[in-house]
C-alpha cells in the first residue's frame, strides 16, 4: 500500500502518505498525497485533482481530507500536470480529461482502493471532474463539481461576449506566479507577486492584454490566449465538455452560489447534464444546491449583509451522504430534492422539482424621457406603453465607466447600489411597491429596443431590490456586447436594434412594500471589460482609442422594452 514510504500519524488511526507517484502514458509523473482510514482496506476512494498545492486540498471550503478518511474513505489529493510536485507543463484545462482518466485507472490498482471512486472539489477542481468523467473511466461512480463550468467560454470567461475581466485577470496572475517560479524567471515572478498584492486593482491597467505582469514572452501564453479568443469555438470546446455532454454517464451533485463568479457556468452545467447526459440514469441523478454564496467562503456573510444561520450549510455532511450513497450503497441520498435553492429576502431554503422555464412575466420600461439616475422618472410597469413615449438617453464614457455592483473591486454580494444610482450615466426604472409577497426564481431576461452611436456597444441590466428604508440591494446582472449578440445579423450604429439577453440566475422574494428596480447602463467595470465603443479589440484598447457614445433606449407601443421575470404564481401590486 505504501511502497515502503513512512506514514504520518494524523490521529484517530488516519495515516498520511506524501508524494505518491503516478506515471502517465506519456511519461509524465503526477504526485498525490494519500490519506488512509484506520484499519485495513480496501476502501472507496475520493479523488481531488487541483493546481494550488495538494496540501491545501480546497480546505478553504471543505473539511480537511483527514475528516473524510475518518469516515472510511481513502482520499487522494493530486497535483495536476505542471503544478506542485507533478511534472509537465501546465496549461489550464487542456490535459485534465486524459490525465484524470489515467489517474483513476491507476487508483483502481492501488491496494487501498476498493475499485469505487468518487471525485470532489470546487472551481478548477470541479472542471477536472467534468473533464475526467467525459473520458468514461471505469470505476468512477459519481462526481461533485462545485462552482465551476461545463462551458468555459460562456460559463467561466465571457458573458454574452464581454470578458469577465476582474476574475480572469486575477486568476491568470495567480496561476502564472507558480509558472514563473518553476521556470526560474525571477523578474517575471517579482512583477507577478507585486501585482498579486493588489490583484483587484490590476484591471485598471489598459490595454489589459499588455499588462506587464502577464506580457513576458517567457511565461506561458494561456492568459493571453484567453483574451485573444473572444468568440466561442474550437479553442474553448477542445478544453471543456460543452460539445460532449453525452459522454458523461455518472451522477453529479452540483453546488452554485448566487454571487459566485461562475454562477452562470454552474447552473448551465447542471441543466446541460440534466437534459443531455449520456444515459437515463445519469440524467435522472443530477442534483443542484444553489446557495447565497460568493466563491470563497460559503456562509452567512455576503457583501455587507448577514443572511442568518440558514446560509451556514454543512456541505461536508452533504458530501458525506452523497458519497456514502454511491460508493457505500447506504441509500443516504435517497429522497433528496432535485434542487435546493436559497431564497433571498426570507433567507430560507426551498425545493424545486427542476429548473424553471424561461422568464415570462413582463415589467415594461416607462418614462417621460428622463430615467437617468434614481432621481429620474423611470418606472417599471405591468402595463406596456400605448404611445410613443420619449426615449431615454445616456452617455457612455469608457474612461469613466459605471462601476460594478461590488464597487471598483468588483467584490460580489448583496451590496447597496443607492449611491451608484445617483449617476446620470445609467437609467433607473423602479416599480411601485408590491402589495403582496412575490417570488422570483430562475433566469431573468431583458428585451431592450435601443440605438447607440457606437460601432461596437454594450448594454448591462441589473436587478435591484428596493427596501422600504431606501436600501437598494443588488440581486442579479447581465451584459451583452453587440459583436456577440448580433454576430449572425447586421448591426449598425444609430440604428434601432432589439437587444435580448439573459441575466445571471437568482432566487428572491419581494416582500409587501418593497419595489423592484432595473438599472440599464453600458458598463459594469471591472466585473466586465469596458467596450471602447469602436472596432478596437477591447483587450488592446486604452485611453488613446476609447470613444464616448450616446445610447438611446426606446419604450413605445412598437418597441416595448421590458424586463421578464421567472415569477412563481400570480404577482400582484
Amino acid at each position: 500500500m505504501t511502497h515502503g514510504k513512512s506514514l504520518t500519524d494524523c490521529g484517530d488511526g488516519v495515516r498520511l502518505e506524501r508524494g505518491v507517484e503516478c506515471r502517465l502514458s506519456d511519461g509524465v509523473t503526477l504526485v498525490s498525497d494519500h490519506y488512509y482510514p484506520a484499519g485495513e482496506g480496501p476502501w472507496p476512494t475520493l479523488l481531488m485533482r487541483q493546481p494550488y498545492g495538494r496540501a491545501i486540498a480546497s480546505t478553504v471550503v471543505y473539511a480537511h481530507p483527514v475528516w473524510f478518511a475518518r469516515h472510511g474513505y481513502h482520499v487522494a489529493i493530486q497535483d495536476v500536470r505542471g503544478r506542485g510536485g507533478s511534472e509537465g507543463e501546465f496549461y489550464p484545462f487542456r490535459h485534465e480529461g486524459r490525465d484524470g482518466a489515467e489517474t483513476i485507472a491507476w487508483l483502481r490498482r492501488h491496494p487501498a482502493c476498493s475499485g469505487s471512486i468518487g471525485m470532489y472539489g470546487f472551481s478548477y477542481q470541479g472542471a477536472t471532474q467534468l473533464l475526467a468523467a467525459a473520458e468514461q473511466p471505469d470505476g468512477l461512480m459519481c462526481i461533485a463539481p462545485h462552482m465551476t463550468a461545463a462551458d468555459l467560454y460562456h460559463g467561466w470567461f465571457y458573458h454574452h461576449g464581454a470578458l469577465r475581466l476582474s476574475s480572469a485577470l486575477a486568476w491568470g496572475i495567480q496561476m502564472l506566479r507558480e509558472d514563473a517560479r518553476r521556470k526560474g524567471l525571477r523578474e517575471a515572478s517579482d512583477r507577478l507577486e507585486t501585482a498579486w498584492t493588489h490583484v483587484r486593482a490590476q484591471a485598471m491597467c489598459a490595454p489589459y492584454a499588455e499588462h506587464p505582469a502577464i506580457a513576458d514572452p517567457a511565461l506561458p501564453d494561456y492568459v493571453r490566449d484567453w483574451f485573444a479568443h473572444r468568440e466561442p469555438g474550437e479553442y474553448w470546446s477542445e478544453q471543456d465538455i460543452s460539445t460532449c455532454i453525452d459522454r458523461i454517464q455518472v451522477p453529479a451533485l452540483h453546488i452554485a452560489g448566487w454571487f459566485d463568479t461562475y454562477l452562470e457556468g454552474s447552473i448551465a452545467g447542471y441543466r446541460a447534464l440534466r437534459e443531455g447526459a449520456g444515459s437515463d440514469f445519469a440524467r435522472e441523478h443530477q442534483y443542484l444546491i444553489a446557495g447565497p454564496w460568493v466563491h470563497i467562503p460559503w456562509g452567512d456573510r455576503v457583501g455587507d449583509a448577514n443572511l442568518g444561520d440558514a446560509a451556514n450549510v454543512d456541505t461536508n455532511a452533504i458530501l458525506l451522504r452523497w458519497f456514502n450513497h454511491w460508493l457505500k450503497d447506504s441509500g443516504d441520498f435517497r429522497g433528496e430534492p432535485r434542487i435546493r435553492h436559497f431564497t433571498l429576502g426570507p433567507n430560507s431554503w426551498r425545493n424545486a422539482v427542476d429548473w424553471p422555464k424561461a422568464a415570462a412575466y413582463p415589467l415594461y420600461l416607462r418614462s417621460a424621457g428622463n430615467a437617468n439616475s434614481r432621481n429620474g422618472d423611470g418606472q417599471l410597469s405591468e402595463d406596456p406603453p400605448e404611445s410613443n413615449e420619449p426615449r431615454d438617453i445616456f452617455v457612455y464614457d469608457p474612461e469613466v465607466p459605471v462601476i460594478a455592483p461590488g464597487g471598483s473591486q468588483a467584490s460580489s454580494g448583496l451590496s447597496d447600489q443607492a449611491a451608484l444610482e445617483l449617476g446620470n450615466n445609467l437609467l433607473v426604472y423602479t416599480s411601485y411597491p408590491f402589495a403582496y409577497e412575490t417570488m422570483v426564481f430562475g433566469q431573468p431576461r431583458v428585451v431592450l429596443w435601443a440605438a447607440t452611436s457606437a460601432s461596437c456597444a454594450d448594454f448591462t441590466a441589473k436587478i435591484v431590490r428596493v427596501m422600504e428604508n431606501g436600501r437598494a440591494e443588488f440581486l442579479s446582472i447581465g451584459i451583452a456586447r453587440s459583436s456577440w449578440l448580433f454576430r449572425d445579423t447586421v448591426y449598425r450604429a444609430d440604428a434601432i436594434h432589439c437587444w435580448e439577453f439573459t441575466l445571471e440566475p437568482i432566487s428572491f422574494v419581494l416582500a409587501s412594500g418593497e419595489c423592484l428596480r432595473l438599472e440599464i447602463a453600458s458598463s459594469a467595470f471591472p466585473l466586465y471589460d469596458r467596450n471602447p465603443s469602436n472596432d478596437t479589440p477591447p483587450q488592446r484598447a486604452d485611453n488613446w482609442n476609447w470613444t464616448r457614445s450616446t445610447q438611446q433606449v426606446l419604450h413605445t407601443a412598437a418597441c416595448p422594452s421590458a424586463l421578464y421575470l421567472p415569477v412563481a404564481g400570480d404577482p400582484r401590486w
